[in-house]
């Protein structure tokens, strides 16, 4: 009797494995969904390095030839104050895994997005806040708290030292932060959706690139619209703005990067490059550096 209760166990568990058993499927190779829905593998032209957390965007400092990337730490409101950036060689090797946030002294930094340099300072949005870093040490300078921010995106810096950051979150609008820290919404016209790039141009326009649909909108400093272009792909995130007036714009939900030309062709350079999001032009390598937030790693495009 209890040899065939030991068998009948023995076959329950076999049946139970085999009811639970699963196919093995190895990884697949890096690629992402266009905007056809068809999944488009990363092109020869882009190649991808890692050891980033929730890396969202970078920028150049070409003084040192070296790239800052923006990391949240522990993800969004889960881990307060917990962000860091790092130091990134041209190849995309590390040079400084963390070189603000090794110590947290004087420094409050939770959800760092976009980012760029301006005259010796680190710009990044925060929030609800504009913080404001010494490039050559790293010192926090100033935290500046934006009133009615909930969701700060993208960053562009004038020459004046006057500040444009787009919110994604409701509201959807364009704040100017003014050299003072005094600030105010410098655009909430209709036609953003989801606002999320933004560069300054060679004319001092304000270049807003939307995630909601593909349109790339340029302001003048009055806030009215100059020119609407049109990425290749909707969800647009980062763009950078050359001498010449060459635009790319990437597309974080389709993994593309838009090339915009003077004589108005768009064309796609790249694809296949998962949440590809605020990127940064390395004016000495002649490349692109596109962070890949949730997939912890960043593209690099030879131009």
């Amino acid at each position: 009797m209890k040899i065939l209760k030991k068998m009948l166990f023995v076959i329950y568990l076999l049946g139970t494995s085999l009811l639970h058993a699963q196919e093995f499927q190895a990884g697949a190779p890096i690629s992402a969904i266009d905007e056809s829905g068809d999944r488009v593998f990363t092109t020869d032209n882009v190649k991808v390095y890692g050891s980033f957390y929730f890396s969202e965007s970078c920028t150049f400092d070409s003084d040192r030839n070296l790239i800052l990337a923006m990391n949240s730490g522990k993800f969004r409101a889960d881990g307060p104050n917990d962000a860091y950036v790092s130091l990134l060689n041209p190849d995309g090797s590390v040079h400084t895994p963390k070189w603000i946030g090794a110590t947290r002294d004087g420094l409050e930094l939770n959800d760092p997005l976009g980012s760029t340099i301006s005259e010796g300072k680190l710009y990044t949005v925060d929030i609800d806040y504009l913080r404001i870093f010494d490039l050559s040490s790293g010192k926090p300078l100033s935290s500046i708290k934006v009133d009615g921010a909930t969701g700060m995106n993208g960053i562009g810096v004038s020459n004046d030292g006057t500040v444009y950051a787009s919110n994604t979150r409701n509201p959807e609008v364009v704040f100017q932060i003014n050299p003072d820290g005094s600030s105010a919404v410098f655009s909430d016209h209709e036609s953003l959706s989801l606002p999320n790039g933004v560069a300054i141009d060679n004319d001092g326009n304000i270049v807003v690139v939307n995630m909601g649909d593909n349109k790339v909108i340029t302001f003048d400093q009055n806030g009215d619209i100059k020119k609407t272009e049109y990425a290749a792909e909707s969800g647009g995130d980062g763009i950078v703005i050359m001498e010449d007036g060459t635009k790319y714009v990437t597309s974080v939900r389709h993994g593309s990067v838009s090339r915009f030309s003077n004589d108005g062709d768009v064309s796609v350079i790249a694809r296949g490059i998962p949440n590809a999001a605020s990127m940064c032009y390395d004016s000495i390598q002649n490349q692109l550096v596109i962070p890949m937030n949730s997939n912890y790693a960043m593209g690099f495009i030879q131009l």
